[in-house]
């Protein structure tokens, strides 16, 4: 059985580096860096520098996820949804 990953290499801050993501990432990136007229290496680059923790994957994960997760909730809805309690 063929792995959904995609392992793919891509230029950040100037230096080449490996990725490996599903499809899916890889298009809901694509994605976002075309709304955002910014080329891919870009816009990971942006997310590597802004990540605080983890490997660079996941970083692009959890952006992707919010991303579109963000898109999805209507304002109103994202201010009134419940907070975790510490």
């Amino acid at each position: 059985m063929k792995s959904p990953v995609v392992k793919r290499s891509i230029v950040v801050a100037g230096h080449k580096t490996s990725v490996s993501l599903e499809e899916a990432f890889w298009n809901g990136m694509k994605e976002i860096s075309g709304l955002r007229n910014m080329t891919l290496s870009e816009l990971v680059g942006e997310i590597d520098s802004n990540r605080q923790q983890g490997n660079l994957s996941s970083a692009i994960r959890l952006f992707v996820l919010d991303y579109f997760r963000n898109r999805a909730m209507p304002p109103a809805a994202a201010s009134d949804a419940p907070r975790p309690q510490a």
